[in-house]
């Protein structure tokens, strides 16, 4: 799916997926729902969601008349990071936004830079089995 919201274009296909989440009911339940966020090139964060006739997706056709539907819903790093605690597994979470501490030692830090270096350190980070945090930490050390 694509949509443009407030100028700034969204798109599925071009998006890296983070992450799903589903009530796990059948497409045939009229409340089923699920949820992926995605993260553009940009760094920025969005979540596609889908529905049926009685979820959050719906939409009306006719008065008292409802059917399925989708959107997407852009978010910031922090609505995103959010969205992941209530929606991920832990190694999910920690994958895309970088190992908990049990203490203050760590922050958060968003930074933006060129998307051939980015993808670059993601596939050095994959390919040494480090978390993308870990990765960057020990080539600074």
């Amino acid at each position: 799916m694509r949509k443009i919201i407030d100028g700034k274009r969204y798109d599925t296909e071009k998006a890296t997926q983070v992450g799903i989440w589903s009530n796990d009911r059948s497409y045939r339940d009229f409340s089923h729902c699920s949820e992926t966020l995605y993260r553009k090139r940009t760094g920025e964060y969005f979540i596609y969601g889908e529905g049926g006739p009685q979820s959050k997706y719906a939409r009306a056709v006719d008065q008292n008349s409802w059917r399925g539907g989708e959107d997407i819903t852009p978010l910031t790093v922090e609505e995103a990071r959010r969205w992941a605690e209530e929606n991920l597994k832990a190694g999910e979470y920690e994958a895309e936004f970088g190992e908990i501490a049990e203490d203050d030692s760590r922050t958060m830090l968003s930074i933006t830079m060129a998307t051939s270096l980015a993808e670059r350190i993601r596939r050095e980070a994959a390919r040494a089995e480090m978390t993308l945090s870990a990765y960057i930490e020990s080539r600074l050390k």
